[in-house]
């Protein structure tokens, strides 16, 4: 079994609908993401889980014609989708990323994949997004959200669950069940500034492109490090999204 990453692709969204193929300094994000997984050694293959209806046609034309792999399925039973491409491209463990993410950081990647190689986990996330809620220390930036997790831990979520969260949020039902499950979280070795990296809304993707335009080149993947760094340097650029952080609502996928 090879280690596959699973990105979480989809055209629609309420805030920013088109947000995945949005060009990003000449390359679509979900491009730019497929990249930056590409540069993590650990990385085996990457799929793409789209949704197999008419309004993602775009997308999935997009991967076919780059060459990616995709797999599509049910857009609102998003475990039936992201299982089905694991099972197809038989992956263990599998990574699982949104597509909101272009500044994912394969270095971070590389440390979630050591940690869940321990073989004390079945399921390892980084401390970021809603994994982070409540978190004073140890947090990294919205949008270096990462999962790894074992086949047999995905299968199982994806035969019992029944939870509409836990169709929708793929890992829920793991997570949801610490004594049944063992559960780590990555921290940030470091003290990061409370960032938001993610794309969900136009003016995170204000943010991302100044990024991309300062440390992007052809071929290169930069670190969080660089990213971190610009972004001190310039502190306005951070302030563009800054007020959506406190906006971010995690309730509805964490409660009970």
């Amino acid at each position: 079994m090879s280690t596959l990453a699973v990105i979480q692709a989809r055209m629609g969204s309420s805030r920013f609908p088109g947000k995945v193929l949005k060009p990003l300094c000449g390359k679509p994000v979900l491009l730019h993401i497929v990249e930056r997984l590409r540069a993590a050694p650990s990385i085996d293959d990457i799929v793409v889980a789209v949704p197999d209806d008419a309004a993602n046609q775009t997308l999935r034309t997009y991967c076919r014609e780059q060459r990616i792999s995709f797999w599509a399925g049910s857009e609102t039973d998003v475990l039936d989708r992201f299982h089905g491409a694991a099972r197809r491209y038989g992956g263990d463990p599998v990574l699982r990323v949104t597509a909101d993410c272009p500044l994912i950081d394969p270095g971070t990647v590389e440390k979630l994949f050591a940690m869940y190689r321990t073989g004390e986990f079945d399921y390892v996330s980084v401390a970021a997004g809603a994994d982070a809620e409540g978190l004073t220390a140890g947090r990294l930036p919205d949008g270096l959200d990462a999962e790894c997790l074992s086949f047999a831990a995905l299968e199982q979520a994806w035969r019992e669950a029944t939870d509409a969260r836990d169709r929708e949020h793929v890992t829920r039902f793991v997570w949801h069940q610490k004594k049944r499950f063992r559960c780590g979280k990555l921290f940030a070795e470091a003290h990061y500034p409370t960032l938001r990296l993610t794309v969900d809304h136009p003016l995170d993707f204000e943010l991302v492109e100044r990024v991309y335009c300062e440390l992007g080149r052809e071929g290169r993947i930069f670190p969080l490090a660089e990213v971190i760094a610009f972004l001190e340097r310039n502190p306005e650029v951070a302030e563009i999204n800054r007020h959506l952080i406190e906006a971010q609502n995690y309730r509805a996928v964490l409660e009970d």
